[in-house]
C-alpha cells in the first residue's frame, strides 16, 4: 500500500509552511558550505531580555515544573488583563483569557471552536501563510479580500462589506501585518468595524502579535470600538515583542463562551503551556513596555537602511512598512526576465533563484496570497543586511 493511501486527505491537501520550507532550504545550503544569508524567517535576532530569563530560573527553583491549568496560570491571565487595560484600554477578566503554546495554536483553537464545514472566513490579503491552511483544516472556506502595494496593502472597508455573506463566521487579519508591515490606523480600523458591525453574526479575530513593533504612530486594536467589542477576539503572544520565539507562548482575549470552547479544545490537544515559561511571561507583561522599545528602534534603523538600498533597484515597487520587520516589494516587473539564462516567471522561481545564485533566502509572495511579491525579513544583523543588499542589487542588476 502506498503512503498516499495511508495518509489522510487533510495532510495530503495541506500546504507546507513556505517560511519554514525556505528556512530549511537555506540551512541545507549553508550545511553544504555556502555563505547563505537568511531573510526568510520571522524571528527577532535578539535574545530574550535578562529579567525574563531570570524570572524563568526563579520559577524553576520555586517548583514551577508541573502541569498548569489548561487556560493558563492565574498569575499570567491576570497579567494579560493588566497589560490589555494598560496598553490598549481593553477590559477583560481572567475568564476571557486562554494561554496557548504560541499564537499559532491560539488561532488554530479559535478556528476549531468556531468553524463548521463550509463556514466562510474573510481573510485580509496579503495574509500570514498559516491562516489559509488553519481555516481549511477546520473545514472553513477562506474568502480573500485583497489590497496591493498601491494601497499600502490595506483593504477597503467596502470590499470587506461586500465579501460578507450568511455563511461568514469571522474576519481574520493582522495589524501590524505579517507579511507587509502595514499598520491600520484608528480611523481605518473604525471604518472596518462599522462595516462588520452591521452583521450581527460576524466576529473578528485580530492578530496583534507585532503590537510592540510599530514605527510611525501607535498600535491600535479594533477591539476598542464599542460596536464590535463583544464580537472581537484579540490574539497576541510573547514571540515578537519580547524575543521569546522559542518559549512558545501565545494568548487570546475573547468573549467568555469562546474562551471556554478554546479551553475545551486545548485540553484534548496540548493541555496547558509550560509552567515556568508562563511565570516568565507574566514578569515580561507587567514590566514597563519601554523594555520593548530598544529592539523596536533597532528594527526601525534597519528598515530605513533596507528601504534606502532597495530603492536603488530599478523596477522594484515598494511601500514603506510601518511596523513588524518585513518589507514586501512588488517584483512583478522582473517576471519574464532571466538570470544567467534561467527564466523567472513568478515569485517562487525568483525566490529559488535568489537562494541558488545570490545565496539570499526570501519567501515567495504567492505563499501570502500575493504572487507579485516577495517577503524580505530584516530581523538580521546589520552586517548580514549589508551583504544581502549588495547581493540583491548585483542579482537584479544582471537580469535581462
Amino acid at each position: 500500500m502506498s503512503a498516499t493511501n495511508i495518509l489522510s486527505e487533510t495532510v495530503l491537501n495541506l500546504a507546507e509552511s513556505a517560511t519554514l520550507k525556505m528556512s530549511q532550504m537555506a540551512r541545507d545550503l549553508r550545511a553544504q558550505g555556502h555563505d547563505v544569508i537568511s531573510l526568510s524567517i520571522g524571528e527577532p535576532d535578539f535574545d530574550t531580555p535578562e529579567l525574563v530569563r531570570e524570572a524563568a530560573k526563579t520559577a524553576l527553583d520555586e517548583g514551577y515544573t508541573h502541569y498548569t491549568p489548561v487556560p493558563g496560570l492565574m498569575d499570567l491571565r491576570k497579567a494579560i488583563c493588566t497589560k490589555l487595560k494598560r496598553d490598549n484600554d481593553l477590559d477583560f477578566t481572567p475568564a476571557n483569557i486562554v494561554v496557548s503554546n504560541g499564537a499559532k495554536q491560539t488561532i488554530f483553537n479559535i478556528c476549531q471552536a468556531l468553524i463548521n464545514e463550509g463556514d466562510e472566513v474573510i481573510i485580509f490579503t496579503p495574509y500570514w501563510v498559516s491562516y489559509i491552511e488553519i481555516v481549511r483544516m477546520a473545514g472553513g472556506v477562506p474568502v480573500i479580500v485583497t489590497a496591493d502595494v498601491t494601497k499600502d496593502y490595506k483593504v477597503d472597508p467596502a470590499d470587506v462589506s461586500n465579501a460578507i455573506t450568511d455563511r461568514t463566521k469571522f474576519v481574520l487579519f493582522s495589524s501590524p501585518s505579517n507579511p507587509t508591515g502595514s499598520v491600520y490606523t484608528r480611523g481605518e480600523l473604525g471604518e472596518i468595524a462599522n462595516a462588520i458591525a452591521l452583521h450581527d453574526h460576524v466576529y473578528i479575530v485580530s492578530d496583534e502579535i507585532y503590537e510592540h513593533i510599530v514605527f510611525d504612530g501607535v498600535h491600535e486594536s479594533i477591539a476598542q470600538f464599542e460596536n464590535v467589542r463583544d464580537r472581537t477576539i484579540v490574539v497576541n503572544g510573547m514571540s515578537k515583542g519580547f524575543a521569546m520565539t522559542g518559549w512558545r507562548l501565545g494568548y487570546m482575549a475573547a468573549p467568555e463562551f469562546i474562551a471556554k470552547a478554546c479551553t475545551k479544545i486545548q485540553g484534548q490537544v496540548t493541555s496547558g503551556a509550560s509552567a515556568f515559561g508562563q511565570k516568565a511571561a507574566a514578569t515580561a507583561l507587567l514590566e514597563d513596555p519601554i523594555m520593548t522599545k530598544g529592539m523596536m528602534h533597532q528594527f526601525l534603523a534597519r528598515r530605513e537602511y533596507m528601504i534606502g538600498q532597495l530603492k536603488e533597484i530599478d523596477g522594484m515597487q515598494l511601500s514603506i512598512p510601518e511596523g513588524a520587520f518585513y518589507i514586501f516589494p512588488d517584483v512583478s516587473n522582473f517576471y519574464g526576465k532571466s538570470y544567467e539564462g534561467q527564466a523567472i516567471n513568478n515569485s517562487a522561481e525568483l525566490a529559488e533563484s535568489l537562494l541558488e545564485h545570490a545565496h539570499v533566502a526570501v519567501v515567495a509572495g504567492a505563499a501570502f496570497g500575493a504572487p507579485k511579491c516577495i517577503r524580505i525579513s530584516y530581523a538580521a544583523s546589520e552586517e548580514q543586511l549589508e551583504k544581502a543588499c549588495a547581493r540583491l542589487k548585483d542579482y537584479f542588476g544582471k537580469m535581462v
